[in-house]
């Protein structure tokens, strides 16, 4: 019988947002993929988990793939976990979770932690309907993205690195419009959480008034 393959969301700044359902399951796998071994070992340690490691990232994904789907037909359950948040979202684990389907595997997603929805509540925006672009491509075709959401009519949720958020920023202005609807969250969860709303314009205004740290989650919408 074939193992099972838990996706598990790890907090994205606050350890307190670590579920008990989380902290069992990965006391009772066999093995963890994580992003970093360093990153992940002190989750561990803080939860008294000792299970072996495994490096599972964007750069070794495509290689560490067959060997963990191998490992799962011979019965082993594994857990993949990131840095922050839940597994494939912005993060690896797709790959993974395509080859389990290819493969009929038994997958389980954890609900747990995530950045984009805690931003996404408190910005005030519309979030009946919303769209999730993640990060927005570093070069090659980004102003067709940039065009292609400033036609779209739901709140867009965006994140940004801190160097970066001043030109996409820009962009937003120049793509969207100076009037749309923003709001800029950073640090969800940890002790200097801070969100910023009002239009595109002013939050530009904020953001090069200070020196902003941590990654942040960008809310947006010029339909309004």
């Amino acid at each position: 019988m074939s193992g099972i393959l838990y996706f598990v969301p790890t907090p994205v700044g606050n350890l307190e947002d670590m579920t008990f359902r989380a902290v069992n399951v990965l006391k009772e796998v066999d093995y963890i993929l994580c992003e970093d071994t360093r990153t992940s070992g002190i989750l561990l340690k803080h939860f008294e988990i000792s299970k072996p490691l495994k490096s599972y990232h964007l750069h070794n994904e495509h290689q560490a793939t067959e060997k963990v789907i191998t490992d799962l037909k011979n019965g082993q359950n594994i857990a993949i976990i990131t840095d922050a948040g839940t597994p494939g979202i912005s993060d690896p684990g797709y790959l993974l979770a395509k080859a389990g389907a290819d493969n009929n595997i038994e997958m389980i997603c954890l609900p747990g932690a995530t950045a984009l929805i805690p931003a996404l509540v408190v910005s005030g925006l519309p979030n009946n309907e919303f769209l999730f672009a993640g990060f927005l491509p570093q070069k090659k075709g980004r102003q067709t993205k940039l065009k292609q959401l400033a036609e779209e009519k739901k709140t867009i949720v965006l994140y940004e690195s801190p160097h970066k958020i001043n030109t996409t920023l820009e962009q937003i202005r120049e793509f969207f419009g100076e009037n749309t609807k923003a709001s800029l969250s950073r640090e969800i969860s940890k002790k200097f959480e801070e969100t910023k709303r009002g239009t595109i314009s002013e939050l530009i205004e904020f953001s090069k008034s200070k020196t902003l740290k941590g990654e942040i989650v960008l809310i947006v919408n010029n339909s309004i």
